[in-house]
């Protein structure tokens, strides 16, 4: 790579990491279109309480993630409740034990009375079924039916992908989004397979005491790289220094010369910036879905939910078969012990609603989106109070849809990408939605910038 200054295009979490590894050795630029960095790791006040109204948990036992929490100085916190239940036939149930929606132990799968007693029977004949064919990529869902029965997918494959990815099951890609079942159906039977995974006590998920909001404020201050907000990047062209992008208004662009830049944005306004320096990487980008979501959290008086303030539970999924408008809520007041210690008597907790290819619901005042996720809380939660706050933060395009042939993809974007000296890209567009995933996705696009050095 040339001497000079490298331009991070995106200051979410990925940008962020990726400026923040490039900081040590090199003069780094970070230009974010928006007025703030952080992307999806944000927070809002709800009833004068802080709280996080994007990303609010992280795996742990992928390193990346609480790795870069603890250089960065921050409390790494568990969850104080880990239970959950899922709405299914007309009642909320204990959540069983599962990877991904299959099912970890038969009699813990009976006992929640999530699945009939078809359904459950179906599952517990997939022993017996020949093994799958998983030489090919294909969707999630069509896999785990064909081993386990529609039940299994409607009811707890399809709610757990849907928190991570907004999406269908049977849109999704299995060995992009759940390589761990793809690994067991190579071995025949899902349920023996599952049955046999070795138990862990490290927790499954970590965050920040106080929220994930800090994460992009302690790396933007790290000192390690200059950040500009309110800065879109519009055009991306090579020049004998390296690149040249313009960044600002269309009507007083500015011009700024990079030896090296890294793209750690979604994948359309990557599309866009790589028509001219990578366009057969853009044409791929181009043709990755997004989906959309929203958060709305609420604040309550401790009293006027007494009976739910002792709750044991983090919360509860929704399957989209039962034709609710929200398909989640969290209780983050016993999810996470900070939460409860700030609120100062106030219990906050909060509904996503929207789906991949159902953006119409999301198309309406956030009034309504408030008054849904109250009637939604009163039917399936009996919670009738109103509550003292309510907040909505919107997530449009938030979410990349990791279809069937992804990682082939993503492998050719890489390869396109790779052919032009100085050039990464990086983000949840490619190795994986979740904190760790999107952090480790930043370093490869490091090792790519630097490689040539």
């Amino acid at each position: 790579m040339r001497s000079g200054r490298v331009v991070v295009v995106g200051g979410g979490i990925a940008g962020l990491t990726a400026a923040y590894a490039l900081g040590a050795d090199h003069d780094v630029l970070l230009l974010e279109g928006s007025r703030e960095v952080g992307g999806k790791l944000r927070r809002a006040e709800v009833a004068g309480v802080a709280v996080d109204v994007g990303a609010e948990s992280m795996l742990n036992r992928r390193p990346e993630g609480v790795d870069l929490l603890r250089e960065l100085g921050l409390p790494v916190v568990h969850p104080a409740s880990t239970s959950s239940s899922v709405w299914s036939r007309g009642a909320l149930r204990r959540l069983p034990r599962t990877l991904l929606g299959v099912p970890l132990d038969l009699d813990d799968l009976r006992e929640s009375e999530v699945l009939s007693d078809a359904g459950l029977t179906r599952v517990r004949e997939e022993p017996g079924l020949p093994p799958s064919d998983v030489t090919v990529d294909r969707p999630v869902g069509t896999l785990v039916a064909e081993r386990l029965g529609e039940e299994v997918v409607e009811r707890l494959v399809e709610p757990l992908l849907g928190g991570v990815y907004a999406g269908h099951a049977r849109l999704l890609s299995a060995a992009a989004t759940t390589p761990q079942l793809v690994a067991l159906a190579r071995q025949g039977s899902l349920v023996e397979a599952a049955a046999e995974l070795p138990t862990s006590d490290v927790p499954v998920f970590a965050g920040v005491a106080g929220g994930l909001g800090p994460v992009p404020t302690a790396l933007a201050d790290s000192g390690r790289f200059e950040v500009v907000t309110s800065a879109p990047v519009r055009e991306l062209t090579r020049s004998s220094a390296g690149f040249t992008l313009t960044v600002g208004s269309a009507h007083d662009p500015q011009r700024l010369a990079a030896a090296a830049v890294v793209l750690a944005c979604p994948a359309a306004p990557a599309a866009r910036l790589l028509a001219d320096v990578a366009p057969a990487a853009a044409t791929e980008l181009a043709s990755i879905e997004s989906a959309s979501m929203a958060i709305v959290t609420h604040a309550f008086r401790g009293e006027d939910l007494a009976e739910l303030a002792g709750t044991t539970g983090s919360g509860f999924l929704v399957p989209p078969v039962e034709g609710r408008a929200i398909k989640a809520a969290t209780y983050s007041f016993a999810k996470w012990a900070w939460v409860r210690d700030v609120a100062d008597g106030l219990l906050l907790l909060r509904t996503s609603v929207g789906r991949h290819r159902e953006e119409a619901a999301l198309q309406r005042p956030d009034e309504e989106l408030v008054a849904d996720s109250l009637a939604e809380l009163q039917v399936l939660a009996g919670i009738a109070a109103p509550p003292v706050a309510s907040h909505v933060q919107r997530w449009g395009g938030g979410l990349p849809q990791y279809a069937v042939g992804h990682l082939d993809r993503v492998a050719r974007i890489r390869a396109h990408v790779d052919g032009v000296p100085g050039l990464a890209v990086c983000g949840a567009t490619y190795d994986g939605v979740g904190i760790p995933a999107v952090i480790g996705s930043a370093r490869r696009a490091v090792a790519s910038v630097t490689r040539a050095e």
